[in-house]
């Protein structure tokens, strides 16, 4: 049984930077696909990027919407996975989820078995 615990999220300007992280627990991190999830309050649950366990090939993936202002990366030394948000946008605005699965790593967020608490970002204009 994996327990992930993220943290990081807070109140920033439009424009500027965070970095979430999400620490885990109780499993052997290095075989977990890790992802992130937001939510915006009244609406789903959106796919934000993965990082696969195949870490020797770097894979990582995001969605269009924050592909090349954010980035995933995990230090398996800490069983940590972070991410890194720039260039923030008041859109950007949601509760962020941390997820992990062993074999799955897309943007489906029912098929991942491990969920973090959230963790509250708030960029205003």
């Amino acid at each position: 049984q994996v327990q992930l615990v993220e943290s990081g999220g807070g109140l920033v300007q439009a424009g500027g930077s965070l970095r979430l992280s999400c620490a885990a627990s109780g499993g052997s991190f290095i075989i977990y696909n890790m992802a992130w999830f937001r939510q915006a309050p009244g609406k789903e649950r959106d796919f934000v990027g993965a990082a696969s366990i195949n870490w020797s090939t770097g894979r990582t993936h995001y969605s269009d919407s924050v592909k090349d202002r954010f980035t995933i990366s995990r230090d398996n030394a800490k069983n940590t996975v972070y991410l890194q948000m720039n260039s923030l946008k008041p859109e950007d605005t949601a509760d962020y989820y941390c997820a992990a699965d062993r074999a799955y790593d897309g943007q489906s967020s029912g098929l991942y078995d491990y969920w973090g608490q959230g963790t509250q970002v708030t960029v205003s204009s």
